[in-house]
Parts: structure tokens; sequence; C-alpha cells
């Protein structure tokens, strides 16, 4: 599984939640290789909203992709632990580190079964990544074990109402969580939630017209 940001390609919401090829290693190499980049490139726009203001320390990046994200928070001081299964993914994210002159762990890992452990990370991150319940609950709850006391999770997805808009956004409602539901599944006397919303950008549709699409944004502080 991999994430991605708005691009001609999609990304996992396109795809049935009960077909389990869809989340395999075989599934993501071939479809990195069909493309020579399959997302945008550039950091996602809430990644960069919503740390601002944090100071830098561990990362984890879960579902790293080609490695936009990782590399953004590497090159402003992040050491960052990025993860995918797709071995084509993340050798092309470390071709893309090198020439930016960045150090990123990049980390091959089944995201279904996964655990990075405890305690180990001061941000960690899931962007976009679309999987059925109870399978996203399982990794949204090993991701926020892992993160500090003081620490942040993010969490970031499309928004239901984007299956309206032309940018060739297809899949099941199901996949798309709303923030109220992602920030229930915190427990409050551990977790301040600092924003859970929607949270509207510009972007373009597949005819070249500006629409504005809404993401899913749920961002929490570990308390101490």
């Amino acid at each position: 599984m991999s994430h991605g940001h708005d691009h001609p390609h999609g990304d996992t919401a396109e795809f049935d939640p009960d077909d389990r090829n869809h989340f395999t290693q075989e599934f993501w190499d071939e479809r990195y290789r069909s493309a020579g980049r399959l997302w945008s490139g550039q950091p996602n726009p809430q990644l960069v909203a919503q740390i601002a203001g944090l100071p830098p320390g561990d990362a984890l990046d879960a579902g790293s992709g080609e490695g936009a994200d990782a590399i953004w928070l590497a090159s402003r001081g992040w050491a960052v632990t990025a993860v995918d299964v797709s071995a084509v993914a993340l050798d092309r994210a470390a071709a893309h580190a090198a020439a930016e002159g960045v150090h990123v762990s990049w980390q091959r890992e089944d995201l279904l079964t996964w655990d990075p452990g405890p305690g180990r990370f001061d941000l960690v991150m899931a962007q976009f990544m679309h999987l059925p319940n109870p399978e996203l609950q399982s990794l949204h709850g090993r991701l926020a074990a892992a993160v500090r006391p003081g620490g942040t999770l993010l969490i970031v997805a499309h928004h239901p109402d984007d299956l309206r808009v032309n940018v060739g956004r297809t899949g099941h409602v199901a996949l798309f969580p709303s923030a109220e539901q992602l920030a229930a599944t915190l427990d409050p006397g551990s977790w301040e939630i600092v924003v859970a919303d929607a949270v509207s950008r510009p972007a373009t549709d597949l005819d070249g017209k500006p629409v504005t699409l809404r993401d899913t944004v749920l961002r929490a502080a570990r308390r101490r």
C-alpha cells in the first residue's frame, strides 16, 4: 500500500476493498512500474500546514510511496523512517532522496501487519491510506501506539465529497472515513485532538478546470 496526491492515476480508494490482491507487494510493484512517476512529487499540503511550528524529531511516514513527504521532512531536519510495501516505490524514493542530498531510512514492510513498536516517534503520519475495516482501525492503532508522549499523530484521507468532483476519484464510501470517526478511535485520556476537520484545498479536475477538494485531516497530540 502506498499513498499519493491528486493525479490521473488515482490511489487506493479506487479499489475494491474485498479484493485483497490490491494490498500486496506484487500489485503495488506492478502499479509503480506502470509509470515513470505515479504521484505528484510534491509534499502533501496538509502535511506542510499541520507540522508548521513543530520542532524536528523522529518521524515515521507509513505508506511513503515515492517519498515526496519523507524527503520534504528530512530536508527540514527530521530523522525520517519511511515504510512502504512496494520495493519499486522505495527504490525510486531512494533515488529521489539521493538526488536531493537528504537521508531517509527506507524500509519495506506490509503495513497490514507491521508493528513499528511503542513510543518510537515524535511524528507518525499516514496519508491517503484507504483500507477497509478492521484493517484500517488496526493500522491506525499500531501507528498511534508508536507516538511518543508529546508527539503528533497525523492522518490525512480523501473526503467522501470528492467522489462527486471530476478528478477521477472513484471508490467505496466505506473507504473514506470522516475526521470524527478517526478521532473517536483515540482514547481522550491519552490524546488531545488538535484538528479533526474537512480541510479544503484547490485542485484541477480532469478537464483542467479549477475545483475545490476536501481532505479529512486528523491531528492529535499524545498527552505527556
